[in-house]
């Protein structure tokens, strides 16, 4: 699904991203975790295309959505909920997608359709701009710090939502966050960074269990357990 070679991007004298390589597979859900400038959300804007890379090549097959971690401010204030994601619809491959059916996806009342941003909680909102990137039909869906700034019940409840979008949608997930407590509720592997390198890259449960890294241990360490998702409680 992605396959990202060699990468490396430099702001002028800082390297953000130096010479990484990776892949996504198509379907999965891939963690990718890091510190605060460990470059974790600058891999995400090649991806997306929205930064040019320095050197090396990332090559994406399908289409892209983008979720941020500030849905307030990535929702227009002036736009109506109905009018936000119908204005994404207009241009969406795929013709059957309704404002009303993307709204019972990511359980928003559809009664609720007209009313603005501001007027819906923190959580809300995150389910709205997850709903307007779905109107485009995206194939791979990035996640960028998308739960960091909700309360922790409530980002339990987003995470088991995005994991079961990604079935019912056929996604590929890329999730970025600073939090591997986090990425152990919805990732199935996972690539620590430290300052633009890899630190470690395996399985989510046996890196979170045994970590070779001494960066991948303090993370470890540092971990603020989720309650349980839906799945672990069956």
């Amino acid at each position: 699904m992605v396959e990202v070679s060699e990468l490396t991007v430099r702001f002028k004298e800082v390297v953000a991203v130096d010479g990484i390589s990776f892949t996504v597979k198509r379907g999965e859900t891939l963690g990718l975790v890091g510190e605060s400038g460990s470059g974790k959300t600058t891999i995400a804007r090649v991806i997306a295309g929205l930064q040019k890379p320095t050197s090396g090549s990332v090559k994406v097959n399908g289409r892209v959505g983008m979720v941020f971690q500030d849905p307030l401010g990535s929702l227009n204030p002036r736009q109506t909920v109905r009018a936000a994601i119908a204005e994404i619809l207009a241009h969406s491959p795929k013709r059957e997608l309704t404002v009303e059916g993307l709204l019972e996806a990511v359980d928003i009342d559809c009664a609720l359709a007209d009313r603005y941003p501001h007027e819906f909680s923190g959580g809300q909102r995150q389910r709205l701009s997850i709903a307007r990137e779905l109107a485009f039909a995206p194939d791979l869906l990035i996640c960028d710090e998308a739960v960091s700034a909700l309360d922790l019940s409530v980002r339990a409840t987003v995470l088991d939502l995005i994991a079961a979008l990604k079935e019912k949608f056929n996604l590929t997930v890329l999730f970025i966050t600073h939090d591997l407590g986090v990425v152990r509720h919805i990732a199935s592997r996972v690539i620590v960074l430290d300052h633009g390198r890899i630190a470690e890259a395996g399985d989510c449960r046996e890196v979170l269990s045994a970590p070779r890294s001494e960066y991948a241990k303090r993370l470890v360490s540092s971990v603020l357990r989720l309650p349980p998702s839906t799945e672990e409680l069956r």
